[in-house]
């Protein structure tokens, strides 16, 4: 089942966006179906890559101090994970575009509904790239050369459920590398502690992509698509517990790594309030959650976006101290 090569007079919104969003409301008729394609009605995953891009500045910065660079560091992170979700969403539905037509609720994507043709994504997908491109050159040569080798793990996730009951793992790895780029774009290179917070993202990945794969859950074993929500099924509570544990742990390791033994007393413990209250949102979210209710689930897969930026707030204002 092809996607039609064609747009329609009328293109309408996304089943699963937000009623009041702003692209339905706001913009252009003839900008929609391309806003929608990059997802800029339903912004969460905007937040979701750019949180550990916050992550990685703030925790960089809370071992050194900010600097006036920074600014335009995270000015720069707030752009690109605009753009670049945008281009990976755009990249997603061009492979994915047979089986969202075959989703009740994807179908109503601008691929699958024929807002918009497979040659005009491909061509919105290039110029969003180009201006994320632009933005990354800015960066030292460390920063560039991770945000290029970024490039093959946002390739490879689309065809991820195809192969490996895991593609949260994959998502895991594209969604949580601003952390390593941000790091390294404050500090000149990513280190031991940088990494230990990209796992911890990648394990908070886990955790909330195998609630939001909750609500596909059954057509994706009509089409055969694999997800970690279909592989754990009535144990998927005991993972997400596993997962909550595991992000937990590895942000705290990564602020001890980071600021011991030069950062003072204070610094030190305003920055493990992050993990601290992060984990706590988590376990909210556990208690809430019902996996077997597709409006639970995307309800709680949203409040990521406030459990990511309290961990944020509380490593930006380590830097402060």
């Amino acid at each position: 089942m092809a996607a039609p090569d064609r747009t329609p007079d009328q293109p309408g919104p996304v089943a699963d966006a937000p009623p009041d969003n702003w692209v339905d409301r706001f913009a252009p008729e003839f900008a929609r179906p391309y806003l929608r394609l990059s997802r800029a009605d339903r912004p969460i995953g905007t937040w979701l890559l750019l949180i550990p891009c916050l992550w990685g500045l703030a925790l960089a910065a809370a071992g050194t101090g900010w600097r006036p660079w920074d600014l335009w560091i995270a000015g720069g992170c707030v752009i690109g994970a605009a753009l670049m979700r945008g281009a990976g969403c755009t990249w997603n539905d061009i492979t994915d575009r047979e089986f969202d037509a075959a989703v009740a609720r994807t179908r109503s994507r601008p691929l699958p509904s024929g807002q918009v043709t497979v040659r005009q994504a491909w061509v919105w997908m290039a110029a969003q790239m180009l201006v994320a491109a632009l933005i990354l050159f800015t960066y030292n040569r460390t920063t560039v050369l991770l945000g290029i080798l970024s490039l093959g793990l946002v390739a490879i996730y689309p065809f991820a459920k195809r192969f490996t009951w895991w593609p949260q793992v994959f998502l895991g790895l594209a969604f949580n590398w601003g952390a390593l780029l941000a790091y390294a774009a404050h500090a000149g290179r990513p280190g031991l502690a940088a990494l230990l917070l990209y796992l911890a993202g990648i394990a908070w990945t886990l955790f909330y992509d195998t609630i939001y794969a909750h609500q596909d859950r059954e057509d994706d074993v009509l089409i055969g698509v694999k997800s970690t929500a279909r592989l754990f099924g009535a144990a998927t509570g005991r993972w997400l517990a596993i997962f909550l544990v595991l992000s937990v742990l590895l942000m705290a390791a990564a602020v001890l790594v980071a600021l011991l033994p030069g950062a003072g007393p204070l610094r030190v413990a305003i920055a493990m309030a992050a993990p601290w209250a992060f984990g706590w949102h988590l376990l909210w979210q556990l208690r809430k959650v019902d996996v077997d209710d597709p409006e639970s689930c995307l309800r709680i897969f949203r409040s990521n976006r406030d459990a990511g930026l309290i961990a944020a707030l509380f490593l930006a204002a380590a830097a402060s101290a």
